[in-house]
């Protein structure tokens, strides 16, 4: 039978003629003016094109599924605890939380002596922002349910800005009777805030203003919120612990990536510009005049005695600012001062606040409020 010769294949192959042909076939081969240049300017032209890739998986996977998450929450509250006394049966007190916190039923729990004052409930709020009289309505709307007239806020930090406006909106504009606001360190200005703080939140607005998604981005979260925590990990200037850099990263990723329940950083924005805005002034000028026949609220300001316990908050300014503003020993204002306490921390030192709030802040809310009664002005 007749075989055909089987071509030998290291024959043929020839590595010149290879090259030569791929010289042939590839891009720009028939250029022959600027032929260089132009592909300098062809492979410049793929850095936009890889950009736009990279962009586009960012928003698919980071920012897309985290704005789809945020567009379903809404401000709630959650009932904490009943009124332990008779005379606290038709108040609401609303506890809401400081920068970069959500809910406030943690916090809320941690004060069982509020129960003294009224039920007790912990606002939420909205991970998108915050809108003060979407939270008024809504209190508003719980305590008509509950048939309480009375209301007493209580704000931890930059949660106490949040309730002098919600408080503001609901003695001007309902019909609910605001008994007290109690600020938690909480900052009445910008100028309240201690250098450092204030310049991280400036930086986080300056983010959020010109890059695109920041207020979603949890790749962008993660970069901040691991550089916040620098201190832990960075020895010397060019030096790092790759060991402590590793817990950084996992306690970043448990408590501000991987958890649902903690606050955006939309949210956390939000409230750093309630401080910006510088609000807190107007709103305690609104609170000092009687409204509708309602009569001011009893204002407290609880601060740790020695200033620099907090290191976030200036409590001697906000202290003089409030004085100036609601008014000294004659007026409805307590200010309370705490041995043990830093800044607006009731969950790491329940014992001392619920002390102080049993043994000042109760007995000075019930004094404003029977002076302030019909029948004690006849």
């Amino acid at each position: 039978m007749w075989e055909y010769p089987r071509p030998s294949r290291a024959a043929d192959y020839d590595d010149d003629r290879r090259k030569a042909r791929l010289r042939e076939v590839r891009l720009g081969h028939n250029w022959h003016r600027g032929r260089q240049s132009r592909l300098i300017l062809l492979r410049l032209s793929l850095i936009p094109l890889a950009i736009l890739v990279i962009f586009g998986q960012y928003w698919t996977y980071d920012i897309a599924p985290e704005r789809a998450r945020l567009a379903r929450t809404v401000p709630s509250v959650s009932s904490i605890a009943g009124p332990t006394t008779a005379q606290g049966a038709d108040t609401a007190v609303f506890d809401l939380v400081g920068l970069g916190g959500l809910d406030a039923a943690e916090t809320a729990r941690a004060l069982p002596s509020l129960s003294a004052l009224g039920s007790v409930w912990a606002v939420r709020y909205d991970n998108t922002g915050i809108d003060t009289k979407v939270i008024a309505d809504l209190i508003v709307r719980v305590t008509d349910a509950a048939r309480a007239p009375n209301v007493v806020l209580v704000g931890h930090s930059m949660g106490g800005v949040i309730a002098l406006e919600i408080a503001k909106h609901l003695h001007l504009d309902s019909s609910k009777k605001v008994l007290a606001v109690l600020l938690d360190c909480t900052p009445i200005d910008l100028h309240a805030v201690r250098a450092e703080s204030r310049d991280q939140g400036e930086e986080l607005m300056r983010w959020m203003g010109w890059f695109p998604g920041a207020r979603e981005s949890r790749v962008l979260r993660f970069v901040a919120e691991t550089y916040a925590r620098r201190d832990k990990y960075v020895t010397g200037r060019y030096d790092m612990d790759l060991g402590n850099l590793r817990d950084a990263v996992r306690e970043v990723l448990r408590d501000k990536i991987l958890d649902s329940d903690v606050a955006s950083t939309g949210l956390i924005a939000a409230q750093f510009k309630a401080i910006v805005a510088g609000g807190a002034a107007d709103d305690l000028r609104a609170l000092a005049q009687s409204a509708d026949g309602k009569p001011p609220p009893a204002i407290v300001f609880i601060r740790p005695r020695n200033p620099y316990a907090d290191g976030v908050v200036d409590v001697e300014y906000s202290h003089q600012a409030l004085i100036d503003r609601v008014g000294g020993v004659d007026g409805s204002l307590l200010v309370v001062t705490t041995r043990t306490t830093g800044h607006a921390n009731p969950v790491q030192r329940p014992v001392e606040y619920n002390r102080v709030i049993t043994q000042q802040v109760v007995p000075f809310i019930r004094l404003v409020e029977r002076e302030s009664s019909p029948a004690a002005s006849r």
